[in-house]
């Protein structure tokens, strides 16, 4: 009989070897460490990780060290910004065994994946960046910037977020971090772009402007990157608990006796439960983005009408008064209560009914866009609709695909007698599954065109 363990986050930490110039100073390139550890095991660790990393540079100069694979764990690298390093160490799982009675553990590689790590690393600094700021501008504050600034600020952020990783249900979702785009009819989507446009109008605090329905972006005026980073906030943490307590307390209109002649079901996410209630103003969070360009820090405003999400980013220096709230509430519940009825109308005449016997993943570097039947929902939870071990060979395929310039296709038949194929081209990347025992690579070929020609036509490479 033998029973299995689950991936396992075993060390976290960050560091900046920079900070440590003398014999004896190991202690203050420390930034951060978890779990807790006496210090000597906190230098032993990272000191053996500065070890391999100019290890591995004296290979391929100017290259970074991405990750180390030793017997028992998965070693991951990232260096966010100069002389910053931050560390990742997972756990293998391991299966317990038996074999002329002894015990022993059998350790399943295959289940974790260092690109899929490698991306969860790069996400849990971009996560903290969106809300605390880079390593450098903390530091570099000019009224109380300072390394003990960024050490609290670290302790702050990554004490709560380390708990929340879900490692074991990590996947090739977690590689792309992609934006589901809502597709819509030209006179719809003007509506939407003309609204938010308006809405910046109105209200010259707000910079910039969002819009989702249903999870998906129909509209956003953020570069594609920093959208990516503030949708991921969206869809895994303030919408879920904003549904939950709605489910928990009901969600009937304020401004109507009736459901069913109600003009306003808006609410603010982020900001005041009760725009009747000063008292009750709560918090907007304050982000920062536009790191491509000139950082700025502005508070993310999120506000809610049945099924679309408007996120407003406004200006830092804004005072956020229960009469400004009043002012956004009073504007945008019934306009926005009334656009969703036409989003609504347009989605619900395009509904597809995909194949049980083929899945697909689409990924678009260049807007980020993404589209999956593999995952019935953009949360990345637990129940994916194929095998783990055709989540593998799908990021297998990516390892391989990354590697080709331009084009190129890998199809891979695995024990369980599915099909999986790989195609990139035109920066753009393809998987689909398809379980078919009997089937020749030309049937699953044909299977694959026109699976592109009825979900993808007219954005794809084909």
């Amino acid at each position: 009989m033998s029973s299995k363990t689950e991936v396992t986050l075993e060390h976290f930490y960050i560091f900046n070897g920079m900070y440590a110039k003398k014999e004896g100073e190991a202690k203050k390139k420390i930034l951060y460490y978890y779990p807790e550890r006496d210090l000597d095991v906190q230098i032993k660790n990272i000191g053996l990780s500065e070890a391999i990393i100019k290890f591995a540079q004296s290979f391929n100069p100017g290259q970074p060290c991405d990750y180390c694979h030793t017997h028992k764990t998965r070693q991951i690298y990232y260096q966010p910004e100069p002389n910053f390093w931050m560390v990742m160490i997972i756990g293998v799982p391991y299966i317990w065994k038996e074999k002329d009675g002894n015990k022993y553990a059998e350790y399943q590689y295959d289940e974790v994946s260092s690109s899929v790590c490698q991306a969860i690393l790069k996400q849990a600094y971009v996560m903290f960046r969106l809300f605390m700021g880079s390593f450098d501008t903390i530091i570099s504050e000019p009224e109380c910037g300072s390394i003990t600034l960024l050490k609290h600020k670290l302790e702050h952020f990554y004490s709560r977020y380390l708990l929340s990783l879900n490692l074991n249900n990590s996947d090739i979702l977690d590689v792309f971090q992609g934006l589901q785009f809502l597709p819509l009819d030209k006179v719809t989507f003007l509506k939407v772009q003309c609204f938010m446009n308006l809405v910046e109008a109105m209200f010259s605090q707000v910079k910039y402007t969002a819009f989702l329905y249903n999870d998906q972006v129909v509209w956003s005026g953020l570069e594609p990157e920093d959208m990516q980073v503030v949708y991921k906030y969206l869809v895994s943490t303030i919408l879920p608990a904003h549904l939950e307590k709605e489910l928990h307390g009901g969600s009937m209109p304020r401004n109507s006796p009736s459901p069913f002649t109600t003009s306003h079901y808006g609410k603010f996410v982020t900001g005041p439960s009760s725009i009747n209630e000063p008292s009750l103003i709560g918090k907007s969070p304050k982000v920062f983005i536009n790191y491509s360009t000139k950082p700025v820090s502005l508070y993310l405003v999120v506000y809610r009408a049945l099924s679309a999400t408007i996120c407003l980013f406004v200006d830092s220096k804004t005072s956020l008064s229960i009469d400004f709230f009043k002012s956004l509430d009073s504007f945008l519940g019934p306009q926005l209560t009334t656009l969703v009825s036409s989003v609504a109308e347009q989605c619900a005449k395009h509904v597809t009914v995909t194949s049980e016997s083929c899945k697909y993943l689409y990924f678009n570097k260049l807007n980020l866009a993404y589209k999956s039947t593999l995952h019935p929902d953009n949360r990345r939870c637990s129940n994916a609709l194929t095998t783990p071990e055709v989540l593998r060979v799908i990021t297998d395929i990516y390892n391989d695909t990354n590697k080709l310039k331009e084009a190129g296709e890998i199809i891979v038949k695995t024990m369980s007698d599915y099909w999986v194929v790989g195609k990139l081209s035109n920066l753009r990347e393809f998987f689909v599954v398809i379980q078919q025992r009997s089937a020749s690579i030309i049937e699953i070929e044909d299977e694959k065109k026109k699976l592109c020609e009825k979900e993808l036509k007219s954005i794809f490479f084909h």
